[in-house]
């Protein structure tokens, strides 16, 4: 029975590795739904970097157990092994393949965060303007064209808008607080605070990102987009929502004990559920009791107010408290 040739198997092998990974690359579940403009364009990157490892695992492991059944130890045989010298062409082999898949998805990778909007330097405006970042010294000075180099302006960090939407305004601008433990979102347009982040489906929504103690970090998996909150600074993020839903928003920068628990979420509904829900949070603040105290520094309260919630739980009364004062 003739014997069938090496370079034939390893061509059906071969064909059959690329085929399963390729397969199985757009076809797993290992990311959530797809719900922004850029979810599709990380997943395709996460995609391709499946396929390769798939192919690498199936090759290096494949390679494993085929060696491990031919080349295993009969009885009766205490002879030594085959003296094996090194390589040249496999070295050059192992060594170019690798080099050409991480240089490739190098490029790819920069392509999609530019696609995305992280090359974008987001700041076109001219003339004589000072932008300013709380506890940064960072700035950089630019003329305008008449030498005068008199404008001084912060640089933006994060991702911006995308190439084809870099001299467009965003349609929706929120300001995002993360602090321990919570996120809070202001918007600057209509005067609203909210403990979630509510946006219209469809809309260019950018998020100026800042901290009050320690570093944070937005992340929405939905979305494919993540972004740090920093002390002293402002970030930015801009996502269109595309698919209307209640999203998860999770810290996912370690920030103190109870770091796990600081999470909020994102509502992502249509124009008029939009509009309605703007209104009613604005009608909602107007009508606000503004004596009523939500939070307050026990620092700065005095003796008295601060034990009086708790007079009646130590069956105190409002004399004895006088005399314990004095």
């Amino acid at each position: 029975m003739a014997q069938i040739p090496v370079s034939l198997l390893t061509l059906v092998a071969g064909i059959f590795v690329t085929a399963f990974s390729v397969w199985m690359g757009q076809h797993h579940t290992l990311l959530p739904l797809q719900a922004s403009e850029q979810a599709p364009l990380v997943d395709g990157f996460f995609n391709i970097m499946f396929t390769i490892a798939i192919v690498l695992f199936l090759v290096v492991e494949g390679t494993i157990l085929i060696f491990l059944v031919k080349y295993r130890r009969r009885p009766g045989d205490d002879t030594d092994g085959v003296p094996v010298k090194g390589s040249f062409a496999l070295e050059v082999f192992w060594t170019a393949i690798p080099s050409i898949i991480v240089i490739g998805l190098g490029i790819y990778s920069v392509d999609v965060y530019g696609r995305m909007g992280g090359l974008e330097s987001g700041n076109h405006q001219h003339g004589a303007q000072v932008a300013q970042m709380p506890g940064t010294a960072i700035a950089a000075t630019l003329g305008d064209g008449s030498g005068n180099e008199s404008i001084t302006k912060a640089p933006e960090i994060g991702i911006g808008a995308s190439p084809t939407e870099q001299v467009k305004a965003a349609d929706l601008e929120v300001n995002v607080t993360g602090m321990q433990f919570a996120w809070l979102f202001n918007y600057p347009a209509s005067g609203v605070n909210a403990g979630e982040l509510h946006v219209p489906v469809g809309a260019d929504v950018q998020l100026n990102i800042a901290a009050t103690d320690v570093i944070h970090s937005l992340w929405v998996p939905q979305f494919r987009i993540k972004q740090d909150a920093i002390p002293g600074m402002t970030t930015r993020l801009r996502f269109v929502a595309t698919k209307p839903g209640t999203y998860p928003i999770v810290c996912t920068e370690l920030c103190g004990g109870y770091h796990g628990s600081m999470r909020s979420q994102i509502v992502v509904e249509t124009a008029d559920e939009f509009a309605n829900w703007l209104k009613e949070s604005q009608i909602a603040e107007n009508n606000a009791d503004s004596s009523t105290t939500v939070a307050m520094n026990p620092a700065n309260l005095s003796n008295s107010q601060f034990l009086s919630p708790y007079t009646q739980k130590m069956g105190v009364n409002a004399a004895t408290l006088a005399q314990i004062q004095e």
